[in-house]
């Protein structure tokens, strides 16, 4: 690639000539992979005029040929839509001028949402003052900016260790990790029945008889990867170890149910227990028995190796312990 840069610091521009290997690629997923911004941003940017092929403008889908001149002026994102809330608790495991590792409670919601536009863990972040009003890089559509340093989730019911990025640099960074699955996730749960040690591939697609649920019964999907391993067999229920070479939605809770093992207290894939003792667990938790527990990641500035844990919050222990084998 030749590419240079022009014009004064506020308002730079970026000149790429494009090499023979870029023959073919998208306008946006060339760009993107070049100047190291995300892909949603720079369609914003090319939706608004700030990049040229040739001197004219294209569309994101736009096919590159060799030799064309490519100009881009970024263009500073959107400021946040979301607020500061001092009510929200968490624990804060690590910072940095780079990351944020937290320990989120279970029944936290990670980010605002339609019926969640307070609360929520990004609120709960804001209110620390752990970000540049200038650092806030969005997601998704410009009427909802309500994302600032999230590169992945922990469903509402779920507790355990997440890392938010604090710079741009950080979020492309870790978001490059997640996408090439290289960090390191265990997550804990107790599930219902006889679970075995073993490797969980398949399909994984939304439901389409319901959208809010997703499954492995579909002919086209993204493949899933889950390794299970049994930590203990209790009375009527399994103690596992879920580790993730993909990170797909809801990915453990649909295979572990759709395996014969839901996770105890799971409010959308399981089902009450039959025995008396597990449902009086299931309904004292009031949430799935899932606990993301490691979280290892490459630093996004160091490039040092991390690795982070949380233990289980007390809600999993006392469900754990009440479904131990009586002796």
């Amino acid at each position: 690639m030749s590419a240079r840069v022009s014009g004064p610091a506020a308002a730079q521009s970026i000149e790429i000539v494009v090499p023979r290997e870029g023959r073919g690629a998208r306008l946006d997923r060339f760009v993107a992979r070049e100047i190291g911004v995300s892909r949603s941003e720079l369609q914003r940017w090319i939706a608004h005029g700030r990049v040229t092929v040739n001197g004219g403008r294209c569309e994101a889908s736009a096919s590159l040929r060799e030799g064309e001149h490519v100009v881009v002026a970024p263009e500073a994102a959107p400021a946040t839509a979301a607020h500061p809330d001092e009510r929200v608790r968490f624990d804060v495991v690590y910072t940095d001028d780079a990351i944020i590792v937290i320990d989120k409670p279970a029944g936290l919601v990670v980010h605002p949402a339609r019926g969640h536009d307070r609360g929520t863990l990004v609120n709960g972040l804001l209110a620390l003052g752990l970000f540049r009003r200038e650092d806030l890089i969005e997601e998704g559509d410009e009427s909802t900016h309500t994302r600032p340093g999230i590169v992945h989730r922990l469903d509402k019911g779920t507790s355990g260790v997440m890392v938010v990025a604090r710079t741009p640099h950080a979020r492309e960074a870790l978001k490059a990790q997640f996408q090439v699955h290289s960090i390191e996730r265990a997550y804990e749960a107790v599930v219902v029945g006889s679970a075995k040690t073993r490797t969980i591939a398949t399909l994984h697609g939304r439901n389409p008889r319901d959208r809010l649920r997703f499954t492995t019964h579909v002919s086209h999907g993204k493949p899933a990867v889950t390794h299970v391993r049994v930590i203990a067999l209790l009375d009527g229920a399994t103690h596992v170890e879920c580790t993730l070479e993909t990170g797909r939605t809801h990915q453990i809770r649909v295979h572990l149910a759709e395996t014969g093992n839901p996770v105890l207290g799971d409010p959308l894939y399981g089902h009450a227990p039959r025995q008396a003792h597990l449902r009086t667990l299931s309904e004292r938790l009031g949430r799935q028995a899932l606990h993301a527990r490691i979280l290892g990641i490459v630093h996004p500035t160091t490039g040092a190796r991390m690795r982070f844990e949380a233990p289980p919050p007390a809600d999993f222990r006392e469900a754990l312990e009440g479904a131990r084998i009586r002796t």
